[in-house]
Parts: structure tokens; sequence; C-alpha cells
């Protein structure tokens, strides 16, 4: 991450938790009715977001990471390098957060 970036804390924990692969960790970063996007799937709830995490960590073996942010009101977008076991890697992309009370309320990824 550069120096100079400072990300809001639960994002800063997010990305740390998913570069341990920590599954209790990311998990914990979502409120409970957390909305994740990514790869044509919407998933609603911490129930339906877990497995998630665990294929997406067996599939991919990701690291994070990222290289710059911009806020908008509510929402904060980040845009992360991402590499792992999957064709082109690393890719960059856009992660679209919303928080609340230092939690992540929806994620969308892409």
């Amino acid at each position: 991450m550069p120096v100079n970036m400072k990300l809001p804390r639960i994002i800063d924990a997010y990305i740390r938790a998913s570069n341990q692969h920590d599954v209790a960790s990311i998990l914990a970063c979502f409120s409970n009715n957390a909305v994740v996007h990514d790869e044509g799937e919407t998933l609603h709830g911490k129930q339906a977001i877990d497995p998630w995490i665990r294929k997406t960590i067996e599939k991919y073996k990701f690291q994070f990471k990222p290289i710059s942010f911009r806020e908008e009101g509510a929402k904060v977008i980040v845009a992360v390098e991402v590499s792992g076991t999957f064709p082109g890697s690393p890719v960059t992309l856009d992660y679209h957060f919303t928080i609340q009370k230092d939690e992540i309320l929806s994620l969308k990824i892409g």
C-alpha cells in the first residue's frame, strides 16, 4: 500500500484480512445484511457472503495491493491490484465500498 494512503479503517481491515485469507476476519468487516456484487452474482447477508469468500480464496489464491482511492459521500472506491491464480494476473479492479458505522454495507467489484 502506498505509504501516504490512509484508507478508512474498515477497508484497511478488509484488505489485510483478505491478504491473510482469514475468512472470519473478512466476514467480520461486513454488516449482517451486507450486499456483495461480484462476477455477475449478488449475495445478500453474511450467510451468503461466507461461502463466496471461501470459494474465492480457494479458486484464486488472491493478494490485494491498493493503488489509490477516492471518497464519494458514503462510498469509497479503491483501485486494487489483484494478483492470484487466474489468467491475466495481476489485474486492477475497482472495489466500490459503501461503509457506515465502521462496517461494510455493500461491496461491488469490477
